[in-house]
């Protein structure tokens, strides 16, 4: 593991316009940078730099963070993979924390097949385009295919040549051991003579998400009839097919940009469609599509369009992966490519326009692909075709989120022609029986079109008014938590007649205490899970250190609580998108008034507060003749006289609307 103190000095050293300038133009604007968003197309900027925050935001897509944040979003680093990097970029070195002997011996192992498959990946690719067997078969078989040079190498592609022990014989002259060659399957154990797994084959490496070589596909070229058309390295430490999908590291930031992912099932798929020029696309390489590799995508985003060869036979057995799709909260298109194509020899002769427009116009939902797909075969056999129908409403009913699934059912009975009733009737006994068999908590949260009361526009009002109340609470800790304001009290004394009147004491406090010590005086917690966590977390910051360092106390937050205290501090940077002073605007800025504007805050969260109260008493104010309602109405006069000092204090009329 990479040792804290590593870690600390990385992001002490790293800056963010430095990190985020490798990877998108910046100009300066004012104190900040900004440019245009690296996540979606756009021809305005949205996306700004900090440096004095040492955070980011892009409002197009609402992502934020700090520099690792943004390697993980960008690039998708893991943490760790994102540390490692910048520790390299500023050249810091990385110290380990201590491991056990058995952690050190895992790690190493690791490791060195690691380098092992990085060493075949070069060896492969070296033997394509300079060995005169590499280029006479590998190479000549690639530009048949039509695959140019620069395809050649973004891919690494590679030959082993056509005898038993060359790759062998090679890493172990190079130092390699033959345990690891063996452990990652690229050379077979044989006492007398172990032999290459491969030989004779194009190659294809298969990467991680963040570049490292996994393991291999190879082609055989021959017309040996016993041997395997594709050959896969085997399961190992460091290649699990089932967790692995081929392309994701070229793919993953087109994937991200495009807010969409295609899937195929070969490799020549995935590197034709990239030639042709989309390139958010990956490849199951031949096995069923499993959980693991379709929440590798969701790590990219929400939508899948499965590509489908127009063999027939092929599309029914593929459809069985979309279920596993939507279960995981995925939504999915299908495509199918006309009879006798597939990916590969669609876009290999579709100009690029073309390709697009093809994929827009024949990219089905889900419930249309099965129906049109289906259809056929039920006609009019009333049996096949309530089988059909019943097949897709457990489709349906793999769908996590309410109302995806009411919206499919109407779509369901739209195209079938059957009542939306018989469906939904249906579809609650699968639900059913799903629950039954997990247990009473998930029976409660799967329960079927459970009929929910619409809030009324006044209560939608008023939760966005506390939302509103408790971010900027939370803004206020972020920006000014800190700093020493003077307060105003008012306190209640008793003059010389014996009258009571107000008197207003000044005193210092830190704006953190005022605001606990307010919260704390209302007895009153933020409603808003999030801000909650957030606020609890700032206030024991604030009492564990005497001064506040955003980029420090960003280190150590959970993701949600990052997210969000980035979107808050870089609220106000949208003034200096829209160039407001440019045009002679000058926003009033809130450090003009610190105490002023928390006290405002704080006495706008207790009006609202009070109107809760008095909502309250007068829904329990009874008509009936004969009621005792004399205490309610009396306690509701209080409250009213209260919300009247308030408007006093705060120098406006308190009503339902502020």
């Amino acid at each position: 593991m990479i040792s804290k103190a590593t870690i600390d000095t990385v992001f002490e050293t790293a800056r963010v316009e430095e990190v985020i300038g490798d990877f998108v133009q910046l100009k300066r604007a004012g104190t900040n940078f900004k440019g245009l968003s690296p996540f979606s197309d756009e021809r305005s900027p949205s996306f700004m730099v900090s440096p004095v925050k040492q955070i980011w935001k892009d409002f197009s897509s609402g992502k934020g963070g700090n520099s690792v944040a943004f390697l993980m979003e960008h690039s998708h680093f893991t943490y760790p993979e994102a540390i490692r990097y910048l520790a390299k970029k500023y050249n810091i070195e990385i110290e380990e924390t201590e491991q056990t002997d058995e952690e050190k011996a895992v790690t190493d192992v690791r490791e060195s097949m690691y380098l092992v498959s990085e060493f075949a990946k070069d060896y492969f690719h070296k033997s394509l385009l300079h060995s005169e067997e590499g280029k006479a078969i590998g190479l000549s078989y690639f530009k048949e295919r039509g695959f140019s040079t620069e395809t050649i190498n973004k891919f690494w592609l590679g030959y082993s040549p056509e005898v038993w022990d060359s790759f062998t014989k090679e890493a172990l002259g190079k130092g390699y051991k033959l345990e690891f060659l063996e452990s990652t399957g690229l050379t077979i154990p044989k006492e007398d003579r172990p032999f290459d797994r491969f030989k004779g084959r194009v190659m294809f490496p298969i990467q991680s998400m963040s570049g490292r070589i996994l393991g291999f596909g190879g082609r055989i070229l021959g017309n040996d009839k016993k041997a395997a058309k594709y050959l896969n390295s085997p399961e190992s430490e460091i290649y699990h097919k089932s967790k692995v999908l081929y392309g994701i590291f070229q793919a993953k930031q087109a994937i991200a940009k495009q807010n969409n992912c295609y899937l195929v099932e070969g490799y020549t798929d995935v590197i034709q469609f990239n030639q042709a020029g989309i390139e958010n696309v990956v490849a199951s390489s031949g096995t069923a599509l499993t959980p693991d590799q379709i929440r590798l995508i969701n790590r990219l985003t929400k939508n899948i369009t499965v590509l489908f060869d127009g063999d027939a036979a092929g599309l029914r057995a593929s459809v069985r992966g979309i279920d596993l799709i939507l279960e995981e909260g995925m939504n999915v298109k299908v495509c199918a490519f006309p009879d006798g194509e597939d990916p590969d020899s669609f876009a290999r002769k579709t100009p690029y326009e073309e390709l697009l427009n093809y994929l827009d116009e024949n990219s089905k939902d889900f419930i249309q692909f099965k129906a049109s797909l289906l259809m056929n075969d039920a006609k009019n056999d009333p049996i096949k075709k309530a089988d059909l129908i019943r097949d897709m409403v457990v489709s349906i009913s793999k769908i996590p989120d309410r109302i995806q699934r009411e919206i499919y059912i109407q779509e369901c009975s739209r195209i079938m022609d059957i009542s939306e009733q018989v469906l939904v009737s249906t579809l609650a006994q699968l639900i059913q029986k799903e629950v039954s068999e997990v247990g009473k908590k998930q029976k409660q949260d799967q329960k079927t079109f459970e009929v929910v009361k619409n809030e009324t526009a006044e209560q939608v009002k008023k939760i966005d008014i506390l939302y509103g109340l408790e971010r900027k609470i939370i803004e206020i800790l972020l920006l000014y938590g800190n700093k020493t304001e003077i307060f105003e009290d008012v306190l209640l004394k008793t003059n010389a007649e014996g009258e009571i009147e107000n008197s207003i004491e000044k005193k210092k406090y830190k704006v953190y205490q005022r605001i606990f010590l307010s919260l704390q005086e209302d007895e009153v917690e933020l409603a808003n899970p999030l801000f909650r966590g957030i606020f609890n977390n700032l206030i024991d910051y604030y009492h564990q250190n005497e001064s506040f360092n955003i980029e420090k106390y960003l280190m150590h937050l959970q993701p949600d609580f990052a997210q969000e205290v980035t979107d808050i501090l870089m609220e106000d940077e949208r003034v200096v998108l829209h160039n407001w002073e440019g045009q002679n605007i000058y926003p009033k800025t809130k450090s003009e008034t610190i105490s002023q504007y928390v006290s405002e805050t704080i006495l706008t969260m207790r009006w609202y507060l009070v109107d809760k109260i008095i909502e309250e008493l007068k829904s329990s104010i009874s008509s009936e003749p004969g009621s005792d309602n004399i205490e309610p109405m009396s306690l509701a006069m209080d409250y009213y006289k209260l919300i009247n000092s308030f408007s006093k204090k705060l120098g406006r009329v308190m009503s339902r609307n502020t």
